[in-house]
């Protein structure tokens, strides 16, 4: 073996992209040192939506038990007009689209599957775990790869990966191309007991309220005990801002204009707190010599196609069955799942902006033109439009 795979490779970040990786390495014998910057290994946030690609991912990544027996399984996507509260469409996810993709679609706390993956990392010989080591830099030379943790601590392994999020300090190193783009999209976030949520929309779907600049999403979660509340407003917010606490006053103000139906949805929500939504533009530097990045570091995306854990998970697949493949060529490992990776994100992330355009906030001619088109449309053309996405495990496509 060379003499450089007797290191650890290093891992920057412990989000679900970062424990995802040093998994996908054990599997392939390869060591791991993850470095999280937070005292403690968790996970903020709410419910997150698992399409059958993320299930595709936990079984290679060897947690498909663990984290199917954490997810709610959903009946529907269910597309609503917020303004007039009557359905536009739907997309069955019931016995065909698990048969035509191999897997379920599902939603889950990101807390709980968080968990799922720091417990089969805690178990794993081949992986340790640092807290209070955030990871602000690093130099390589032609054997290995140094961490400069802001504690002054410096960490040497065979590889660096940055799996840092959004506002990685890797990245900045990799690619310098400055801070992310601010959509002017802001989302407030709330989870509420299942029975607080209207009785009459306690539906087994991840519901989208449509509307003119706003939308509101709801979908059950951890065994059906609490109902995920995400609502959007495009305000142009001028400045990124994440997990503030807000007031139910400042949330309405987006929504005065949707359904009474609608609205009642947000009333029943409590401990709102906001987010503002960034993203960036597809940008394909994510190597530089023996440090690549992974996941929000390398590909930002905005919600609206609830792909980004998905996408993060898929990039370790590959990333692990590269670096498995070529044990001995690190250059080779990681150019090929650069290659394979980029082109797939860099279309969800352009994707996801055009969704967010064209379904989740038109207003006038423009809203009728969507409830037309996605009217049209059978469930079956639904499959047809995602199986690029869906029917992969990040090793492909």
């Amino acid at each position: 073996m060379a003499a450089s795979n007797t290191r650890p490779v290093l891992i920057a970040g412990g989000g679900i992209g970062g424990l995802a990786a040093a998994l996908g390495l054990a599997q392939k014998g390869i060591a791991s040192i993850l470095l999280e910057k937070a005292s403690t290994l968790g996970e903020i946030g709410a419910g997150i939506q698992l399409g059958p690609n993320a299930f595709h991912a936990f079984d290679y990544l060897g947690v498909g038990e663990a984290a199917r027996s954490m997810a709610v399984y959903i009946d529907q996507l269910r597309l609503m007009d917020a303004l007039t509260a009557e359905e536009i469409t739907h997309v069955d996810l019931r016995e065909a689209f698990r048969s035509r993709f191999g897997n379920p679609y599902g939603v889950v706390h990101r807390g709980d599957l968080h968990g799922v993956f720091l417990k089969a990392c805690r178990n794993h010989e081949l992986i340790e775990l640092r807290v209070s080591s955030e990871v602000v830099g690093y130099d390589q030379d032609a054997s290995s790869v140094t961490a400069h943790l802001s504690s002054g601590e410096r960490v040497t392994g065979s590889l660096l990966i940055g799996a840092d999020g959004l506002w990685s300090n890797i990245r900045k190193q990799v690619t310098s191309d400055g801070p992310p783009r601010v959509s002017g999209h802001t989302t407030y976030r709330s989870v509420i007991p299942t029975e607080e949520m209207p009785e009459d929309l306690r539906w087994n779907a991840a519901t989208l309220w449509a509307g003119p600049k706003c939308h509101i999403v709801h979908y059950p979660l951890s065994g059906w005990k609490v109902f995920n509340l995400v609502v959007t407003y495009h305000n142009d917010a001028p400045e990124p801002v994440a997990g503030k606490p807000v007031s139910e006053a400042e949330v309405l103000q987006g929504f005065s204009h949707v359904h009474e139906r609608a609205q009642s949805i947000i009333r029943h929500g409590k401990n709102w707190k906001l987010w503002v939504l960034c993203d960036r533009d597809p940008n394909g530097s994510w190597v530089d010599g023996r440090v690549a990045l992974l996941g929000d570091a390398a590909h930002p995306m905005l919600q609206y196609f609830a792909q980004g854990a998905c996408q993060a998970m898929e990039d370790a697949v590959c990333l692990s069955h590269m670096l498995g493949s070529h044990p001995d060529n690190h250059e080779t490992a990681l150019e090929n799942y650069r290659q394979q990776r980029f082109p797939r994100t860099a279309r969800v992330q352009l994707m996801s902006r055009a969704i967010g355009e064209h379904i989740y906030h038109p207003a006038g001619d423009h809203a009728r033109l969507r409830n037309a088109i996605m009217r049209a449309k059978s469930s079956e053309d639904y499959y047809r439009d995602l199986a690029w996405l869906y029917g992969g495990t990040g090793l492909a496509g």
